[in-house]
């Protein structure tokens, strides 16, 4: 059986952190995952999880400026200072409501500098994390949404987990962006799982349900169990109206 984490930065977003994870939890998914919590006390989004049985897969490390521009911080050389104090914030955060993982974040720089600097903040990251067993995780980003973020292709997130060499780097593979920017996504998969540390989904090219759009999901979810993958998948979609009423899929999986 698949089972299915909701991403509450786009799923049920129209209520508080914690009333998320209760109505993720009503609508049938397995587990929950969220961009920036925190804003909402650590103890709430514990209690909320613990009422509900839910796993927190993940967070993300803050973006930075957001005003300015900011889309995360540890791929800019200049600001390693910021980008360690949200890696650290994130971290202890993550460790505070028993989550898995963390999304450190790039930004938007793709300077051979910026390359140096993301693999020294990933390194301190993942040291870090390990104390808590934490998995650190990296994200391409397509250049449609993200134009100029430093990590683009799933073939550069392996190469910088392969100079890391740390056991808790892992890739995100989000089928919507490998799907946006590179196409092929069950060979991709197939290619990376060693390196996998979580899979999210949404429709290509509008980032809608997974029952519309050009990527069979039928098929994609279909080899994701054939790969004995078993861990909840991230439904990281935009809703078009009200969450409830886009779950069809849900039910139909």
């Amino acid at each position: 059986m698949i089972r299915f984490s909701a991403n509450l930065g786009f799923l049920f977003a129209d209520r508080p952190l914690p009333d998320a994870i209760r109505a993720a939890g009503a609508s049938g998914f397995h587990a929950v995952e969220c961009h920036w919590p925190y804003d909402t006390p650590a103890r709430e989004v514990k209690q909320a999880l613990a009422e509900t049985g839910l796993e927190m897969l993940g967070l993300n490390t803050r973006r930075g400026d957001v005003a300015r521009g900011d889309n995360g911080l540890s791929a800019i050389p200049g600001r390693e200072a910021e980008a360690r104090a949200a890696i650290d914030e994130a971290i202890d955060y993550a460790a505070a409501i028993g989550a898995h993982g963390v999304h450190v974040m790039a930004g938007f720089d793709q300077s051979i500098a910026g390359g140096h600097t993301f693999i020294d903040n990933l390194d301190y990251a993942c040291t870090r994390g390990a104390r808590h067993g934490l998995t650190m995780l990296i994200e391409p980003l397509n250049e449609h949404d993200a134009p100029g973020y430093f990590l683009r292709t799933t073939e550069q997130a392996a190469d910088l987990i392969q100079d890391v060499g740390a056991s808790n780097l892992k890739l995100m593979f989000d089928c919507y962006h490998v799907g946006r920017t590179e196409g092929d996504v069950i060979t991709r998969l197939r290619t990376l799982l060693p390196i996998i540390g979580h899979i999210q989904f949404a429709s290509v090219p509008d980032r809608g349900t997974p029952d519309s759009g050009e990527l069979d999901y039928r098929t994609v979810f279909s080899e994701i169990r054939a790969l004995g993958w078993t861990k909840p998948l991230g439904a990281e979609y935009k809703p078009a109206k009200a969450t409830e009423d886009t779950l069809g899929w849900l039910q139909s999986t």
